[in-house]
């Protein structure tokens, strides 16, 4: 196998030296092609022959291939026949398996969301479960990749899960059938009151239109004269998908994206081919950092043509575009071919990733160099880093007692406690918890590791390396540790201080056990400060079309 590898290298180079003088004028850098190739070739089997242990090559040539790509961008990469099946479920949203996110939680397997309908709701199956095995497999040493592949599996066939559940004294077994699964793009739509609709969209695989068509046809049929697009978090994915989304809120024949790269070929603007579904109706749309590539596309278009009013923080910043090319033996690569282009004329990718630092790091461009752009009603705009909101939302920082509930799962136990005391509660909408619930939790913490460092004690002890460093510890010895003991005094504190944000997201948490999804979603209504400021915007008419005029910003 080695040799056919390595005679196969060899009849790459000799090809690049059979074409390299056909064209005068690219002669010379096919030529350092065909040098680097032969290099590479003869180095591997020098490498193969002599190295004191044994080289395996497939792991030896990936790690060189993933090297070269990596000096590139994240985005182009190169996808082995084993990853072609994940990376299609991540094009397509479909994959053959039970419908659950499952993952590692404390080195236990544990079910952290069935979807609605799905085979592993229909068989019972409940958030907070522990899988111990599958089909005979002990998953006590498995990691979540090895996990995922012994649940996926052709549609129709049975498999059969060892489940230890809260309150539940012995493990039971659980037959599950698997199925073709979707995962939507639209993971839920709702009315957020009488008038306003919202509707969360988490990707762009395909049919991503069409999911939002039918989600915001539903919200007029139940009376939404406004809509809130939940962008935020949205990495990405098909860029035909962001146009078809665009075109709903887009007069027919507006431009939405162009793509320019070195393929000439290839470069492309894309209108707004169909009818669309809603032209006038107000329309919020949320953005998060997080919020990248066809997520940007929508939002930017929306924003460039002055259809919606965008809140959140500013966004990602991933303004290429990919596209695959097959390889030999069923290996493919993505590969960066273009930047995009969105109706103003900017292109919002925030890093270059041609012109690196001498140290091989990147930088953003700065907002000093970033260049001005306008809307369709004459608003400023920038490129080069993201998508600005019209109404900025920070986020806020988490308190280090919350970040401690999560990574110790203190939270996501309690809720399932709670769930095997409670059969029922009010709708996720309505749901609040008691002052006597949260003791309750505040009872079940007694006992537990909720211990952390602050970074007021961080700096701190920052401070007192230093001072001994300097040989000035005795002379602030004292005031350290005042200062010090009020912060203790202070955490000791935290679970009353931080009461109204550990109560949100315990509510969000108990709301999933009986709700899925839609629990998840419709708990945070009420103080998710970017949708209030959707609200606020929304129910202001005068205050919505004047963040849509040319003096709204500058």
């Amino acid at each position: 196998m080695l040799k056919k590898s390595f005679a196969g290298l060899l009849v790459a180079g000799a090809a690049w030296g059979l074409f390299s003088f056909t064209n005068s004028d690219a002669s010379e850098r096919y030529f350092d092609i065909a040098k680097n190739l032969d290099i590479f070739a003869t180095l591997f089997k020098e490498v193969n022959t002599y190295y004191v242990d044994d080289v395996p090559p497939t792991k030896l040539v990936r790690v060189g291939i993933d090297a070269m790509l990596k000096s590139l961008d994240p985005y182009t990469n190169f996808i082995p026949e084993d990853d072609i099946e994940d990376f299609r479920t991540m094009t397509t949203g479909q994959y053959g398996g039970i419908g659950a996110l499952v993952g590692k939680r404390d080195g236990r397997t544990i079910i952290s969301l069935p979807h609605q309908g799905s085979p592993a709701q229909k068989a019972g199956l409940l958030i907070g479960d522990e899988i111990l095995k599958i089909d005979g497999v002990d998953l006590a040493k498995k990691n979540d990749n090895e996990v995922s592949k012994l649940l996926k599996g052709q549609a129709g066939t049975p498999v059969k899960l060892e489940i230890k559940r809260f309150g539940v004294d012995k493990p039971m077994l659980v037959d599950v059938t698997r199925a073709n699964i979707q995962i939507n793009n639209v993971p839920y739509y709702g009315m957020v009151n009488s008038e306003v609709g919202y509707l969360q969209l988490s990707g762009f695989t395909v049919d991503a239109g069409v999911e939002v068509r039918k989600a915001v046809s539903k919200l007029k049929e139940q009376g939404a004269k406004k809509i809130i697009l939940d962008l935020r978090d949205n990495p990405g994915g098909l860029l035909n998908e962001a146009v078809n989304i665009s075109n709903l809120f887009l007069p027919r024949g507006k431009d939405i994206v162009s793509t320019k790269g070195k393929v000439t070929e290839y470069n492309k603007m894309y209108k707004a081919l169909d009818e669309p579904l809603d032209v006038q109706m107000p329309l919020v749309v949320l953005a998060s950092s997080n919020s990248a590539s066809a997520a940007e596309i929508v939002a930017g278009a929306l924003q460039d043509y002055d259809r919606a009013v965008l809140v959140g923080e500013r966004t990602y910043g991933k303004g290429l575009v990919q596209m695959t090319r097959p390889l030999s033996y069923n290996s493919q690569l993505k590969v960066t071919t273009a930047k995009y282009y969105i109706p103003s004329g900017r292109c919002i990718q925030a890093i270059d990733y041609a012109h690196r630092n001498s140290d091989g790091t990147l930088n953003k461009t700065p907002d000093s160099l970033r260049a001005a752009f306008k809307t369709a009603n004459g608003r400023v705009v920038y490129d080069g880093g993201g998508i600005s909101p019209d109404i900025e939302v920070k986020e806020k920082p988490l308190p280090d007692i919350i970040r401690v509930l999560i990574t110790k799962s203190y939270l996501f136990d309690y809720a399932n406690r709670f769930k095997a005391a409670n059969p029922t509660i009010a709708s996720a909408k309505d749901f609040k918890l008691s002052d006597a619930e949260y003791q309750k939790f505040v009872s079940y913490l007694n006992g537990k590791d909720i211990s952390y460092s602050t970074d007021v004690e961080k700096a701190l002890d920052n401070m007192i390396k230093k001072s001994k460093e300097d040989k000035h510890y005795e002379d602030v010895r004292s005031d350290i540790e005042q200062i010090r003991k009020k912060v203790a005094t202070n955490k000791s504190n935290d679970l009353v201080r931080f009461k109204p944000e550990i109560t949100e997201m315990l509510e969000q948490e108990i709301a999933a056990r009986y709700y899925l999804q839609k629990g998840i979603v419709e708990s945070t209504f009420d103080d998710d400060q970017d949708i209030l400021a959707a609200l606020d915007v929304l129910n202001n008419p005068t205050k919505y079309q004047g963040l849509l005029t040319a003096s709204a910003k500058k």
